[in-house]
């Protein structure tokens, strides 16, 4: 084998010019795109969606593409081995070459004339009738390759000039026309485009439909279009169709409404309940309230028929999580013109679902290692699709990235378990969306940490959480309660020098109950295809009704709760992250900003340990391992090895920019350039230039950058980063901006799951 691939290197080496040997006396290499040129007037304006389609059109692979199809890789080694070696019928030779052979891609293959054929129907298409498309063959030294230089000109634009709606004659023509009206593009001036005059009657039959037309269908309209009346202008007509089936131009109103819910098994003795949506016959016996059913059904008797009535009710009655098959029906009534009866058939899923799950976990603070998850679930506990899920995991985590050590490996192993409740057991006044399905979590657990070399902590919840919807773009989560208790459970001696040398860390570390109400808000939007806007901003207190009430009780000084002190403290955080596609294709410019602050008043002096604000890391500043920098200007002293306990703050600023980019099937890569910190909001004078000052904040920002490579495969992304160190924010013996000693010095690699923001 090693002989074969030695032969095929030094075959390759000496025919790097031999390319096209085996090409026919006709046959020309196709290798790529030289350019679309567009030869556009000022006046006149391409719409993106045009350039897009025309490159989607020209966008044929050349051999060994890299950036298809305007850039290749420089060794074409499929071509190599076609064109200098033969197949042979067996045997290890034949085996390479048709591993490694690639057929030549030419000229005649790409057929340059058919798609500048297609882009002239394209510019029609899209009102550019005087426009025009055309090719040339671009070639080089050797005559048998060319590239292909497409030319667009694409003249002016055909506005469109008057919009005729159909006569208003009856109910069906009246509604289309006050439809038709409401759409943006159905109006003079607009430029005159096919595929918007096709959308516009699908809004128009959708409409309708929503009206109780429920036959209606798109194809029914027709447009009749003239450019003889204004030179360079249509006239515009709406017309309907030939041969419409009558029941379709009637409009229906909802009639009975029956709804059979199966068991999961089969069979069963149907037991009939009249509701105020219809009727729901359940095939005994079944586990099922009498009002759940109802409370998923829109459709109401003598009401319209509306398709959105149907959709919404699939939709809430999929939410539930307790059906595996639902279908609704439409039937019109054989009694009663105008009449659509209602069915609906749901069958039940299975009650308990059972799930094992092993898998690598990847944390923002750098830690990575294997997992496993066994989670127990009853999706319908109490008859109203109430789940009740017990969960046991453990994991074992080692630190990724540049200077780590086995000593910060730890693993973790927790029971936890939830009652969810598909609605909110709330006060009206909270605003919510009937049309999303918002839930009441009733929380319980328990996890044990251990850290080696450090402690053991345990740490023991409870909670009640709403989590609901005010429209498609906004999610908001309610903690109303939440009570958390730490404890450390053993601590080593080298773990009790490190508290012992800093008052402050150690009273984040005391064990404590953590009383907690915090609310959170989702603002997550596709304002179009090529731009993302997803802001995030949480706020929590903690400590503040306890507190509150043993003042009212006339209790001073430190106060305790089952005779433990609980942490008193607010904290706050908020992150925006703008997603920009650049040009064709996956290219995208990710921006994030992350600001946070946390301040302990009253019972506490100093935020929890786990609460506060750490930086650095695969998901931070990548040029910096976690907790290694911060807070401020302090650096660590270089005697002091297991300094990571400090690295910690109360106000936290992070900005990243990341070009991300495909190379070749589901590889992709990036370059991003990362800056933040860490600061103390209370000086600590066992961290000098840890205090958050505007004279010195920028100077404070560590700065980096980096490559990285991501391998994303849908369900998964694994992720490698290199970040390249710019600037320090503490003294490091190197004057100026760039105070990295060493260029090794400021590399850091990190092995993550999942992008970083």
């Amino acid at each position: 084998m090693l002989y074969g691939l030695l032969a095929l290197f030094l075959t390759a080496v000496a025919s790097s010019c031999s390319t096209t040997r085996r090409l026919g006396p006709d046959d020309i290499l196709y290798t790529g795109v030289k350019k679309i040129d567009y030869q556009v007037a000022d006046t006149v304006s391409l719409p993106g969606s045009l350039t897009s389609d025309i490159f989607d059109v020209v966008n044929v692979k050349p051999n060994n593409a890299l950036y298809s199809p305007y850039v290749r890789w420089p060794f074409p080694l499929g071509l190599w081995v076609y064109n200098n070696w033969t197949n042979p019928p067996k045997g290890l030779r034949h085996w390479l070459y048709e591993k490694l052979v690639s057929e030549p891609v030419l000229i005649s293959d790409v057929r340059p004339e058919v798609r500048v054929h297609m882009i002239d129907q394209m510019l029609d298409n899209n009102g550019f009738f005087r426009g025009r498309a055309s090719y040339e063959l671009v070639k080089g030294k050797n005559p048998k390759k060319a590239r292909i230089l497409y030319k667009v000109d694409p003249g002016e634009a055909y506005p469109i000039d008057t919009v005729e709606l159909l006569p208003d004659t009856c109910a069906l023509y009246h509604a289309i026309d006050s439809i038709a009206m409401r759409q943006h593009y159905l109006k003079a001036g607009s430029r005159y485009c096919v595929d918007s005059l096709s959308t516009a009657r699908i809004n128009i039959a959708n409409a309708l439909r929503n009206r109780g037309y429920y036959f209606f269908r798109p194809e029914y309209i027709e447009y009749l279009a003239d450019s003889t009346i204004r030179s360079g202008a249509i006239a515009l007509r709406l017309d309907m169709a030939n041969n419409i089936p009558s029941f379709a131009l009637d409009s229906y109103r909802t009639g009975k409404i029956v709804t059979t819910i199966h068991r999961n098994e089969g069979g069963g003795t149907p037991d009939t309940i009249d509701t105020r949506r219809g009727e729901v016959v359940k095939m005994q016996p079944m586990h099922l309230r009498d009002n759940l059913i109802p409370s998923c059904i829109t459709f109401r008797k003598g009401k319209r028929f509306s398709v959105a009535d149907m959709n919404r009710t699939q939709t809430y009655l999929s939410r539930l999580g307790i059906f595996n098959a639902i279908e609704i029906n439409a039937i019109p009534d054989s009694t009663e013109k105008g009449i659509l009866n209602v069915e609906i058939d749901c069958t039940f899923d299975k009650p308990l679902e059972a799930s094992a799950e092993v898998n690598v976990t990847s944390k923002s603070n750098s830690y990575l290692g294997p997992g496993v998850d066994l989670r127990l679930t009853n999706k319908n506990l109490f008859g109203g699709a109430e789940q009740l899920s017990v969960d046991l995991h453990g994991s074992y985590e080692w630190q990724t990235g540049h200077g780590r050590n086995s000593i910060f490996n730890s693993y973790e192993v927790g029971l936890s378990s939830t009652l969810a409740f598909p609605r909110l057991l709330a006060p009206r006044f909270i605003p919510r969306s009937r049309r999303e399905l918002n839930w009441t979590r009733i929380s319980l657990g328990a996890d044990l940490l251990n850290r080696p070399h450090y402690f053991n902590m345990a740490q023991f919840n409870t909670g009640i959480v709403y989590d609901w919807r005010v429209n498609r773009h906004v999610t908001n989560s309610l903690t109303l309660f939440k009570l958390t208790y730490t404890k450390l459970m053993r601590t080593t001696t080298e773990f009790d020098s490190i508290m012992n040398a800093n008052r402050a860390i150690a009273e984040s570390f005391r064990s404590q109950f953590i009383p907690q109400m915090a609310f959170s808000y989702i603002y997550d939007r596709d304002f179009d295809a090529d731009n993302q806007l997803n802001w995030q901003f949480s706020v929590i207190e903690a400590g503040n009704i306890f507190w509150g009430i043993y003042e009212l009780c006339g209790k001073k000084g430190e106060k305790e709760l089952f005779g433990t002190p609980f942490s008193q403290f607010i904290k706050g955080t908020t992150q925006l992250v703008y997603n920009r596609r650049l040009g064709h294709g996956d290219h995208w410019l990710v921006s994030r900003v992350a600001v946070g602050a946390a301040h302990a008043y009253g019972n506490s002096s100093v935020v929890p340990y786990a609460e506060q604000f750490y930086c650095g890391g695969a998901n931070s500043v990548r040029a910096f391992t976690v907790r290694s920098i911060g807070p401020g200007s302090f650096r660590v002293p270089a005697n002091q090895i297991n300094g990571y306990f400090d690295q910690t703050g109360t106000f936290k600023f992070e900005f990243n920019v990341e070009y991300r980019f495909p190379i070749i099937g589901p590889l992709h890569g990036a370059v991003f350039f990362d800056s933040g910190n860490v600061w103390l909001l209370k000086r600590d004078p066992d961290r000098p230039g840890g205090l958050l000052k505007g004279s010195t904040f920028f100077r404070d920002l560590a700065t980096g950058t980096g490559v990285g490579l991501r391998l994303d495969i849908g369900m998964l992304v694994v992720r490698g980063d290199l970040g390249i160190g710019i600037h320090a924010p503490y003294a490091t013996g190197k004057s100026g901006y760039y105070n990295i000693p060493r260029f090794k010095d400021g590399l850091a690699f990190h092995l993550a799951i999942g992008y970083p923001f």
